[in-house]
């Protein structure tokens, strides 16, 4: 049986999603195809360029941190970042952190808004140089006419954070998010976003969520001074020890010595007896 081919290519200088309305149209086999056909990486002008450590890092730390966070809290939260993002029609677009609530967290390729039936909750980008205009400008008022509930921008070089939410699901404009003492809430995530020391950090209430460097730090010296006890316990039975085998030894030469008097003694009885 000769399969139809799906009504629907893809073009790889400028790869979409199809639109809702031929999404609808498709086989569920011809559904599979299409997903599998769109690139994971970006066309080179939508790909922003190398931007080291400094865009690196803060990347890495929001995306683990976020991750850990949700895991031990049994919540099903997908985070993710640098993943293809397609949008039903729309140009492909990948932010630096991602977060869908209530979905399954296994590990993607690409996301696909028809094929996953969510669409991205949260959006992050952290500014290094050169794409403000891009971040701050285009993004907000795409991201809100995509209907992406929050969007929160971090600029590293001047120590700033933004924040943007959607006032409903209707809306198509951003409203911004007015900080409280320093703290941006994001309802989605039910957690505070907040600049501290430069970095990007995140807060459960009042409480700050350490990243993996402090975690390793904070386990690090849990580990310095479980051996520095260690050491003195070991340092106190061995001295406990000494102790005890002196205390032997001076029990023994008191018994020695006693045991010669008595036969001494015995020896000078006999001695007048005699």
């Amino acid at each position: 049986m000769n399969r139809s081919p799906a009504p629907w290519s893809v073009d790889p200088g400028d790869p979409r999603a199809p639109t809702a309305e031929v999404w609808e149209q498709l086989t569920p086999e011809q559904r599979r195809e299409v997903v599998d056909s769109l690139p994971s990486e970006f066309p080179l002008d939508e790909a922003a360029p190398p931007e080291g450590d400094p865009h690196w890092h803060p990347v890495t730390r929001a995306r683990t941190t976020l991750d850990r966070w949700f895991r031990r809290a049994g919540r099903r939260v997908y985070v993710s970042g640098n993943l293809a993002v397609y949008y039903p029609g729309e140009r492909v677009f990948s932010p630096d952190v991602i977060a869908v609530v209530d979905v399954e967290t296994h590990e993607r390729e690409r996301w696909v808004v028809s094929d996953e039936g969510r669409g991205v909750d949260v959006a992050i980008e952290v500014i290094v140089r050169g794409k403000r205009r891009k971040d701050l400008q285009r993004n907000v008022e795409w991201f809100a006419r995509l209907g992406i509930p929050e969007y929160f921008v971090y600029d590293r070089k001047r120590s700033s954070l933004r924040g943007f939410r959607l006032a409903s699901s209707a809306a198509k404009a951003y409203e911004p998010i007015i900080p409280q003492r320093g703290h941006y809430a994001s309802r989605v995530l039910g957690l505070d976003l907040v600049i501290e020391g430069g970095r990007l950090c995140f807060y459960a209430g009042d409480a700050a969520i350490p990243d993996t460097d402090e975690l390793i730090d904070k386990l690090g010296a849990l580990v310095d001074a479980a051996e520095q006890r260690a050491q003195e316990l070991e340092l106190r039975l061995d001295e406990e020890a000494r102790a005890r085998e002196e205390e032997a030894r001076v029990r023994e030469e008191a018994e020695r010595r006693l045991a010669e008097a008595l036969a001494e003694l015995d020896r000078l009885r006999r001695e007048r007896g005699a």
